[in-house]
């Protein structure tokens, strides 16, 4: 069955992906001290770089309105379903105001059918996602078994990151001055991890990049034993030539079927900073 599928600014696919499968896009806002941005629109990921190396202080980043949504939905022939794959509630309005602008369009057109679906991840674990309901889609999966099958995957959904340097959690006031100086003083790297809530929770502070990626990619088998049949996405903030490595390295170790590598956008970027990689895949 056909549908429109729809993502917002904290999901990040490639833009093969995007064009191929007609993926509708709702945007992030940006907040720089001379400017406001939609990120993708008119601010792309190069220009985004440069502004955040050159602030002091850190962009600022806000979920789009319950009117953004009204109008992208809007925008969707009515007699097409639409699934939604939001970011995690937890970590910003997105989910809230994409209901919103739902019910305002229900308001004037009862007979929609609109999906929103709490990812309870972001960036590459949106992608995943994606990746899942697309592969379904062609299967001509029926829409509501569909959305079932997505709101299984989500809890199934590891979403694992590494942050080479601690500065951005600094600047965002998410890691206090005196351990952050500690911990670049030590070469710490952290791991995280989005929880099943969807929030964000370090799991290990490792001293060295390379100890670090090498134990990310060991926390792979922490949740599944292969990754044989299963998709793995990867995601990176202006490193790509770091995550290819990571990823040839993940296809050694677990021989899975698909890969998708994918540039990560300003939503986790402002936070996790340049160089940060984060991985999605399903459980066993």
């Amino acid at each position: 069955m056909d549908f429109q599928l729809m993502v917002d600014g904290g999901a990040d696919l490639s833009k093969e992906t995007i064009e191929r499968f007609n993926i509708k896009i709702v945007p992030l806002n940006i907040h720089f001290e001379d400017a406001e941005y939609k990120a993708g629109e008119d601010l792309d990921l190069q220009t985004f770089y440069n502004k955040m190396s050159e602030a002091e202080e850190l962009p600022k980043t806000s979920a789009s309105s319950p009117n953004d949504f009204y109008d992208a939905f809007k925008e969707v022939d009515p007699e097409i379903p639409i699934l939604m794959l939001a970011l995690t509630k937890n970590l910003s309005a997105t989910y809230q105001n994409a209901v919103l602008g739902k019910e305002m369009l229900l308001d004037e057109e009862p007979n929609r059918k609109i999906e929103i679906i709490n990812t309870k991840t972001a960036s590459s674990g949106i992608a995943l996602l994606a990746n899942e309901a697309i592969k379904l889609k062609l299967e001509q999966v029926d829409f509501k078994e569909i959305t079932e099958k997505l709101k299984g995957y989500v809890e199934k959904t590891t979403t694992l990151f590494s942050l080479k340097t601690v500065e951005n959690l600094i600047k965002g006031g998410r890691l206090d001055k005196m351990r952050g100086t500690i911990a670049k003083t030590l070469n710490i790297k952290l791991l995280m991890k989005a929880s099943e809530e969807g929030t964000i929770e370090v799991t290990e502070k490792v001293r060295g990049e390379k100890k670090a990626l090498r134990r990310l990619v060991d926390q792979i088998g922490d949740y599944s034993k292969s990754l044989e049949g299963k998709t793995i996405a990867l995601a990176h903030s202006n490193c790509e030539e770091k995550a290819k490595k990571v990823l040839a390295t993940i296809r050694e170790k677990y021989q899975p079927e698909e890969e998708m590598l994918v540039e990560m956008g300003p939503l986790i970027a402002t936070h996790a900073g340049e160089s940060a990689l984060v991985l999605s895949f399903l459980e066993d």
